[in-house]
């Protein structure tokens, strides 16, 4: 029998472990072209374009949609895709994603896209509207996704039994977190928000998150600019969720600051308060809808994610 190279088995490892938020398989992963829309996908950590899940659910939404759809990966193959989902940065990963589209020729020439993500995917689907959006998304599908950021670590919710100890943990994340050698290695690190930390020098120096928030020491108005073109944002979140904390945040809210407990709903926000990068502006606008899964992360139904695409693209 073939063995394994390392880094397919580092893949496999990442894969299969317990913070990977890897795509059910969905059906068929042909997918065919027409004239209409294209559709991008953006997968979740550990999780690949190249696994039978992902070409699936490319499949399922251009099914649904009656035009080209595809997971753009950020690796050429499946480990690599895999390995960048955790030890590229979230701006590189946002670059090497935003470069394939403009090579794809069923994409690069569109008048629109839409993009749809699965969980840390929305974190590429947001850094791709706040610094290219060129083609421009017409449609946002967040799945789950890690659009605010994350203060907690994956299956520990500081609020749940285990709250001091995870608490803690979280804790000790952030004092590593917003060194620049963590972000200039770790994707995960670029979407950790501390509640404990948003404003400190390191956190308004260094973390990616505070920069496409607008929340560091400069403003970058092309970021806001480039937000408030999104015609639609539909956001899913899962109210089980053992993976995003808080689970708020896929509905754009996040923790008070210096607060494990107190939960702030995305009006609540002073992101939202003060429109730092457009989010006020965009629900103003009616442009946001906001939906709900009863399950766990990434526990959804074909039938759930054709209603979205069918009731909610523009």
């Amino acid at each position: 029998p073939a063995v394994a190279s390392a880094p397919d088995a580092a893949a496999a490892a990442l894969e299969d472990g317990p913070i990977a938020f890897v795509a059910p398989h969905k059906g068929s992963s042909e997918v065919p072209t027409t004239a209409a829309i294209p559709t991008v996908l953006a997968h979740g950590m550990g999780d690949s374009c190249f696994n039978y899940g992902m070409k699936s659910l490319a499949r399922l939404t251009s099914t649904t949609l009656g035009s080209y759809a595809a997971c753009i990966p950020t690796g050429d193959r499946r480990v690599a895709d895999t390995m960048n989902g955790f030890f590229m940065t979230m701006d590189d990963n946002v670059d090497v994603f935003a470069a394939a589209i403009r090579a794809d020729p069923n994409l690069k020439d569109a008048d629109a896209i839409n993009c749809v993500g699965f969980s840390q995917g929305n974190s590429i689907c947001r850094g791709y509207i706040h610094k290219y959006n060129d083609p421009p998304v017409r449609n946002w599908l967040s799945v789950h996704g890690t659009v605010s950021g994350v203060a907690g670590f994956p299956n520990c919710d500081p609020q749940g039994a285990m709250g001091p100890a995870c608490e803690d943990i979280a804790k000790l994340c952030g004092d590593l977190a917003y060194a620049e050698a963590t972000q200039a290695h770790l994707f995960q690190a670029n979407y950790f928000r501390d509640p404990f930390r948003v404003q400190s020098d390191a956190y308004k120096t260094n973390s990616q998150l505070a920069q496409w928030n607008n929340e560091g020491y400069t403003v970058n108005a092309t970021y806001r600019d480039n937000f408030v073109k999104v015609e639609r944002f539909a956001m899913i979140k899962a109210l089980q969720d053992s993976m995003v904390f808080p689970n708020e945040g896929e509905h754009w809210g996040h923790y008070a600051d210096d607060s494990m407990s107190e939960v702030l709903t995305m009006r609540e926000t002073q992101w939202y308060a003060d429109d730092l990068f457009g989010l006020k502006t965009v629900d103003e606008a009616g442009k946001i809808v906001f939906n709900e899964t009863d399950g766990d992360h990434l526990q959804f139904s074909n039938d759930e994610l054709v209603w979205w695409l069918e009731h909610y693209f523009v």
